[in-house]
């Protein structure tokens, strides 16, 4: 008797394992997919393929169906040439505060026209506050930062009409011409212009009815100009010492 026939068929391997492996696959694929569009700062697209996984992998409703986990960011405004505009605070200038203003301009002015001060002090209303302009050459002698001895009674006497109750922030600053100085004391008209409003604020302060806490001093050089400083009227007009006199607000009123 021959050896048994072998059976024509080997048995059949079970390959029930591939198909929770491709699921598995798949899955892994849908996950990198998520994540990677989680990354991104778009809340549209991501909630997008959060519900087209949901739908295909659960039947409409799953794990995937939340809320994008990034805050979506709202672009800054931009103005008409599209340069992104920044914040600022808008402090409530009263109509009260812009009457007081304006009174102490007109008593400034009743002071210039007595004086016939003209041509050396000059007032103005802006959107910053009341503004006094004193063209330097009354006050300075050329590349010098030294407030004349004649012109300490002109200081002075400004400094009585800065007098107020209550106080308001006050801020004195230098402004030069473009004709560049380099001297031993000074090797910039920023340097120039800032010791000038320093020391034009130092005679102001000897009154000592003006409380210091409430002064400031910048220097702006040349880079400030109110006129062309290709002719000499137009660079004496931009050698001057300003004082601002800030409306009360709460954000600049102590």
């Amino acid at each position: 008797m021959g050896k048994k026939k072998k059976n024509e068929h080997d048995e059949h391997i079970n390959e029930s394992w591939l198909i929770p492996y491709a699921d598995l696959l798949t899955l892994l694929l849908a996950l990198f997919i998520v994540l990677f569009a989680s990354s991104q700062i778009d809340q549209k697209k991501f909630q997008e393929i959060a519900r087209a996984f949901s739908n295909a992998f659960a039947g409409g409703t799953g794990v995937l169906e939340f809320q994008s986990p990034v805050e979506p960011i709202t672009p800054p405004a931009q103005d008409e040439e599209g340069r992104q505009q920044e914040k600022q605070p808008s402090p409530a200038v009263s109509e009260q505060e812009k009457e007081g203003l304006a009174q102490v301009k007109e008593k400034i002015d009743v002071y210039i026209r007595e004086n016939k001060l003209g041509g050396k002090l000059q007032t103005s209303l802006t959107d910053e506050g009341l503004a006094i302009t004193i063209l330097d050459d009354i006050l300075f002698d050329s590349g010098s930062a030294e407030v004349h001895m004649k012109d300490r009674r002109l200081a002075a006497e400004i400094s009585t009409l800065l007098v107020m109750n209550p106080p308001r922030n006050i801020i004195i600053s230098g402004h030069t011409d473009n004709v560049p100085i380099h001297n031993e004391k000074f090797a910039s008209n920023w340097e120039l212009s800032v010791m000038r409003a320093v020391n034009f604020m130092k005679v102001l302060l000897e009154n000592k009815q003006l409380d210091p806490r409430y002064f400031s001093a910048k220097g702006y050089g040349e880079y400030k100009p109110i006129a062309s400083n290709a002719t000499a009227a137009g660079r004496m007009k931009n050698r001057r010492v300003e004082i601002l006199i800030l409306p009360r607000t709460e954000l600049n009123h102590p």
